[in-house]
């Protein structure tokens, strides 16, 4: 089978991917959209304020300053006011609107949010129908799903559900809620949705590196990707795939966290500085055994100027051997 992938898309990794992490990634790779971490849905309609502190880039048309579309996406149970926020989010510049059926959070859950829904799919397809009636159809509308809450018994009756009521494309995430993030990835379950129905549909869940990639390509029958904790891992990862880019060197990666910390300092965020550059290198030295290192040599550290010539020695070491 032909590996070659199509479509790339960056997932929404909530408190992880927000707009200054889609910044660096979108600015290293050539995505072909980016979805946002997700706004929640409960019982009204949401102040265009909450739209902006969820999408920022919507003060510039959607875009990322590299110029890659942003899409919001909506979490929420009620049919009506999940379609009347994302008239809103249209109306604001979100490129098209993503629904939530797959965050496993307790706290969603229990408040029969995200993955809770996968138990019910009439409730799915009401969701759906009432979004794509309110937006249009010249508006995308896509959902992202895991196989299943338990086990996968319900994932055809799912997908059904999301067709019938015509949304336009279809990201499922190859594990159930009860497998969490644990590997493997269930890829061969999408071949069979991707033969049966004439839907877009994107793979998501352990892709690390080119290889897993292909496998993934060959198993799922889809070449469209969505990459999630594997684009932090290896910020470059789109490129790698897509454009047979080699891997980015540690040297690179030192002055990529040197401008994430700058960033951060002057962002919204910047309380959180510390633990926010710990928690993206939690994930690099899974790929990188020098982020190891640098996570220890740091961890103990809150003040800010220490951690910034931290990187700044780090980034000088590994251009002094070379690395």
């Amino acid at each position: 089978m032909n590996t070659q992938v199509k479509k790339v898309v960056l997932a929404p990794m909530e408190g992880v991917a927000d707009a200054l992490m889609r910044h660096l990634l979108t600015s290293l790779n050539n995505y072909d959209f980016c979805i946002t971490e997700f706004l929640r849905i409960v019982d009204q309609l949401l102040p265009e304020r909450c739209f902006y502190k969820v999408c920022p880039e919507l003060e510039q048309q959607g875009y990322t300053q590299s110029g890659t579309p942003l899409r919001m996406q909506l979490l929420g149970q009620e049919p009506n006011w999940m379609a009347e926020n994302a008239v809103r989010a249209i109306e604001l510049g979100s490129h098209g609107l993503d629904l939530n059926f797959g965050c496993p959070a307790k706290t969603v859950n229990k408040n029969r949010g995200g993955a809770a829904l996968l138990k019910t799919p009439e409730d799915i397809y009401k969701i759906v129908l009432a979004v794509k009636e309110a937006i249009g159809e010249d508006v995308t509308l896509s959902a992202k799903i895991r196989l299943g809450f338990d086990d996968a018994s319900l994932l055809d009756e799912i997908v059904s559900a999301i067709t019938s009521a015509k949304a336009d494309q279809l990201t499922i995430h190859a594990r159930t809620k009860a497998d969490g993030y644990r590997p493997p990835a269930y890829w061969h379950f999408i071949a069979g949705i991707v033969k049966k129905y004439p839907i877009e549909i994107f793979a998501n869940g352990e892709i690390w590196n080119l290889a897993d990639a292909h496998r993934c390509i060959e198993e799922s029958h889809t070449a469209n990707l969505m990459l999630g904790r594997g684009a932090l891992a290896l910020p470059n990862l789109e490129s790698v795939i897509k454009s047979n880019q080699q891997a980015m060197p540690w040297q690179q990666i030192c002055i990529l966290l040197k401008q994430y910390g700058e960033l951060e300092l002057v962002g919204d965020k910047s309380f959180y500085f510390s633990s926010r550059l710990k928690q993206w290198l939690r994930y690099l030295r899974l790929q990188y055994p020098q982020a190891e290192q640098l996570f220890n040599d740091i961890k103990i550290l809150k003040d800010k100027e220490n951690i910034l010539m931290l990187l700044d020695k780090s980034s000088v070491n590994s251009m002094n051997i070379g690395s």
